[in-house]
């Protein structure tokens, strides 16, 4: 109410005040090469270097602004692309109307007849994130956005998929600025690489934005522009490995008076392989596995922005993901310690089903005359729905070539539904400090249904049913103010978390119901123009997610299960980070250091089977750990070396304390029991990409990837390193591109570990690492940039800030 009555009573003043104003500014803003009106260029009153009004011109390129007071002011007048125009007007008794008629020169960079695609990827850096601007060039050639992923600095992506960000997998991924009902790991497979504008990284998130995730957000931005008239691209390539994978997208874009109609179709296809084994030290046990994963994925999306005059937008997009795929794993368990009583197994399990996801995303903007202040209205909805029919081929050996076989399927089926509604005002108090206020409410509702049959034993079949539902309603409040060299910004979110659980209809329940305060502060010293200072600090929170709370098997060998934890506690994270920018003449560095305090920290564990006598199954769970201390650093840097040569090296490192329990063999009596550890985790990771342009056309690529060991609760991960080489050549004045990339050129990469509980082990997993991908982008179309004033994410002010929350 006191928000609401301090905005009713600044417009009313505004209006009074206004009404004794008689002056009025005019005119129409062209382009001085053909004197074609320039549409939604930007026009701004200044007092003294204060913004007094501000508008954008219409579709013919005019102007007007009232209720001006009669005295001297500064007028400026600004459009991509083109020269920054500033000139002065006096309003005075005897001239209390003045008209302009201003020709804009187009910048030296500026591009006609073709929509504008960045030709390199660059790495900017902003006051509360990373922004990697993502281009045609050979860093971004591949399939999905996972192959993007692999070269970002700080970025990680294991064999499977799975995120991590600072050494730390607890990452909330976002597209356009929105939350998924898809799982990271699969949503990144389902993203062609083509279709990704840019992506950023947010490692210490003010309270503007939801708390989850201890190393941060990744949010990912799709393709969208607002060129005038008609126009757009297709990329398309080939991935050679043991089989060929194929991808391709479509972006197409029509801009015509007030609204902007845009697109983008896009697919990746193909069979993925890899080859795993397992050695049990203390006895002579092998594991050997053959995974193979045929996918189809295709993304949507299509929308629209309406622009109802030049201070209110309406604006729809829908985004439609499908996944099809089988996936096959063939185990082979030989046990060589001699013991007639021990079967040797021989597994064939197949996994298959669909995954769909439809997002629809409604918002409206509405733009003060003041200049910044904005009031934002969204409202989101995502339906996701996994289907997964699994069938096990079971044969066991005895010693004398005496076998026998079993055969069971499960069938599981997924349901989320993920609704938010969110407001978010800005208001620039004066030319020094804003005033950012929100609330969001974000409801999920997700049901789960298992059933196994095991044909011939109707004892052993089961259903399952499970739900998991979450209400969390929240507010925020940033206050921030800028003098010469020094900006701080306070802020706190209040937020209502409501969990309720329930398996097979009430035979057991869990609920969770508490409010919780993230505050965070940031604060930003300009040394000079050249070198910026940044101290930041946040709380956050990891919730359990379904996957790490339903007693259901989520996957299974013949020796591992996985299942989850209903009784996990939500992780809570207190973040400190420290960052420096320098910028130079050919380049700029970037480094940062953190600290994080970690309670009940989620992590994954195995114990044994309680179920299997002989002690060789292990069941791999979700626990909380104790109370842990992480902490770590960051470096990147651009240099442009020559003309024709430029280098982006980055390395992190990460450490954290983890304590947690685990099942420690006694080999005498053969019996497992539990134990207190406590370690050291570092991981330390560095990168290297080396731009060659010998000639105008023609460009080369050579990458440097290494990941050195790491030492956790359970097991020691090996170190790993790959090389990329590749190529680049540019035709048909420059609309087409035509790459080519050779990944892991020597074979090197890994996933290799020292298992030490609950039993000593060693493994290792190989994929296809080792491939060659061929692709080609054309762009087409007839248009200028015509920039519509409209409400979307992906759009961030000068600051860094955004509406999302």
């Amino acid at each position: 109410m006191k928000l609401k009555f301090l905005l009713f009573a600044s417009l009313s003043v505004m209006t009074a005040v206004q009404a004794q104003n008689p002056g009025k500014v005019s005119g129409r803003i062209t382009e001085k090469s053909n004197n074609a009106p320039i549409s939604y260029a930007s026009v701004t009153i200044k007092d003294n270097g204060k913004v007094v009004s501000g508008i954008n011109t219409d579709d013919n390129g005019d102007f007007t602004i009232n209720n001006l007071a009669l005295k001297s002011y500064t007028i400026e007048i600004q459009y991509i692309g083109f020269r920054k125009y500033i000139g002065s007007i006096i309003l005075s008794d005897n001239k209390k109307e003045a008209t302009l008629k201003v020709s804009l020169e187009e910048e030296a960079t500026q591009l006609q007849g073709v929509n504008i695609i960045r030709e390199r990827s660059t790495i900017e850096q902003k006051i509360d994130r990373k922004v990697i601007n993502v281009g045609r060039d050979l860093t971004t050639a591949g399939a999905s956005a996972s192959d993007i992923m692999r070269n970002i600095p700080s970025v990680n992506v294991d064999q499977d998929g799975k995120l991590s960000l600072r050494g730390n997998d607890n990452v909330r991924v976002l597209i356009d600025g929105r939350p998924s009902n898809i799982d990271p790991a699969q949503l990144l497979k389902q993203i062609p690489s083509t279709s990704i504008k840019k992506i950023e990284l947010i490692t210490n998130p003010s309270a503007k934005y939801n708390p989850e995730g201890m190393s941060g957000i990744i949010n990912i931005v799709l393709q969208k522009n607002a060129n005038t008239g008609f126009n757009g691209s297709y990329s398309g390539g080939i991935t050679f490995g043991e089989t060929a994978k194929y991808n391709q997208s479509l972006d197409l874009n029509y801009k015509t008076g007030k609204v902007n109609f845009f697109g983008n179709a896009g697919d990746n296809f193909g069979t993925n392989f890899t080859n795993g084994r397992i050695r049990r030290l203390d006895q002579d046990v092998n594991q050997k596995l053959e995974i193979s994963n045929d996918d189809d994925n295709y993304l949507y999306k299509a929308g629209m922005d309406y622009l109802i005059d030049d201070r209110n937008t309406l604006s729809f997009y829908t985004n439609q993901n499908k996944s099809t795929g089988e996936r096959n794993v063939n185990t082979a368990i030989e046990y060589n310690n001699g013991d007639p009583n021990v079967l040797n197994i021989y597994q064939k399990s197949k996994y298959e089903g669909p995954n769909t996801t439809g997002t629809y995303n409604l918002a409206y903007k509405h733009i003060f005359k003041k200049e910044g202040h904005t009031l934002d209205f969204e409202g989101n909805y995502s339906d996701t729905e996994e289907t997964q029919n699994a069938a096990f081929d079971t044969q066991t050996t005895k010693p004398g070539n005496t076998s026998s076989a079993t055969f069971y399927s499960d069938f599981k089926n997924d349901d989320r539904k993920l609704s938010t509604l969110n407001i978010d005002y800005t208001n620039p108090l004066n030319d020094k400090t804003t005033l950012e206020a929100g609330a969001e409410a974000r409801i999920t509702r997700t049901a789960n249904d298992y059933s196994r049959v095991n044909p011939g034993e109707p004892g052993e079949n089961q259903i399952t049913n499970y739900t998991y539902n979450t209400d969390i309603y929240s507010a925020y409040v940033t206050f921030g103010q800028k003098y010469k060299k020094f900006s701080y910004q306070l802020g706190a979110r209040f937020e209502s978390y409501k969990v309720a659980a329930n398996l097979n209809y009430g035979q057991a329940k869990f609920d969770d119901d508490y409010i919780t305060l993230y505050p965070s502060a940031y604060f930003t010293y300009n040394l000079d123009e050249k070198n910026t200072l940044q101290f930041s600090y946040s709380r956050r929170v990891d919730r359990p997610s379904l996957e790490e709370t339903k007693p259901i098997r989520e996957y299974s060998t013949p020796l591992v299960s996985l299942y989850g934890n209903p009784e996990l506690r939500p992780q809570f994270t207190n973040s400190v980070e420290v960052n420096y920018t320098k910028t130079f003449e050919k380049g700029s560095i970037t480094g940062g250091v953190f600290i994080r305090s970690i309670k009940d920290q989620i992590s994954q564990t195995s114990s044994p089977d309680p179920t299997d006598p002989s002690g060789y199954k292990q069941i791999l769970n979700y626990t909380n750990y104790n109370h842990n201390t992480a902490y770590g650093f960051d470096l990147s840097a651009n240099y442009k070396i020559t003309k024709w040569w430029d280098i982006q090296p980055s390395v992190d490192f990460s450490s954290i304390q983890q304590e947690g329990i685990v099942f420690e063999l006694d080999p005498v009596t053969g019996t497992n029991s539990p134990l207190q550890r406590s370690v050291t985790t570092s991981a330390f990771n560095a990168r290297i990409n080396s731009n060659f342009k010998p000639a105008k056309r023609l460009s080369f690529l050579l990458f440097g990837f290494y990941r050195g060991p790491v030492d956790r609760v359970q097991q020691k991960r090996k170190e790993t390193y790959t090389m990329d080489i590749g190529s680049r050549y540019t035709l048909l004045d420059n609309k087409m591109n035509i790459s080519l990339r050779f990944d892991d050129v020597f074979n090197t990469m890994r996933y290799a570990f020292k298992g030490i509980y609950p039993y000593p082990q060693t493994g290792q997993f190989l994929w296809e690492s080792q491939t060659v991908y061929l692709g080609l982008t054309y762009n087409f179309g007839g248009a200028k940039i015509k920039n519509l004033e409209r409400k979307q994410r992906e759009d961030y002010n000068n600051k860094g800030g955004s509406g999302m929350i």
